[in-house]
């Protein structure tokens, strides 16, 4: 059974884990250099509106984050558990993410993918973004290979 709650400091060492295995197997996020557990507090558990983390039996399977950028907008971005998969553990962070940007007054979540990352694209089309715009070169990987950043918007 899948529960969802705000990711507090003692997910900080899984969400880490999970995070670090998703960049290591490459071309799903555009962070490529591994986090360690302060860097990841730092950036994705503090600087965020809204950190959330899906649970099954206890353990944590993924989690997402909202970065507020004025103006009603929010970043998004999502990282499920790619050891060991919990069908649905991305939907049931998205519900739980798009309640608290909406009490927060937001106007849209826009999320940011490179270009390469097909399985990111497929999973905010699934959850109703559209295509918004497109950032040419936006991302430059480690070996210098330039990436074009898709942003697909959903209206709140």
């Amino acid at each position: 059974m899948l529960s969802v709650r705000a990711m507090g400091r003692g997910d900080v060492p899984a969400c880490t884990d999970i995070l670090n295995h998703t960049i290591a197997l490459g071309g799903s996020t555009a962070y490529e250099d591994p986090f360690t557990e302060p860097a990841f507090a730092a950036h994705l558990l503090e600087e965020p509106a809204v950190a959330n983390v899906a649970l099954c039996g206890g353990r944590v399977v993924g989690f997402q984050v909202c970065f507020d950028l004025g103006e009603g907008l929010y970043s998004i971005g999502s990282f499920t558990d790619r050891q060991a998969p919990v069908k649905g553990a991305g939907r049931a962070l998205f519900v739980q993410t798009l309640a608290d940007c909406r009490s927060r007054g937001g106007q849209a979540i826009l999320a940011k993918i490179t270009a390469d990352n097909t399985g990111g694209l497929a999973y905010y089309a699934a959850m109703g973004f559209a295509d918004w715009q497109v950032i040419a070169g936006d991302h430059i990987r480690k070996d210098g290979t330039p990436v074009d950043r898709i942003v697909k918007r959903l209206p709140l």
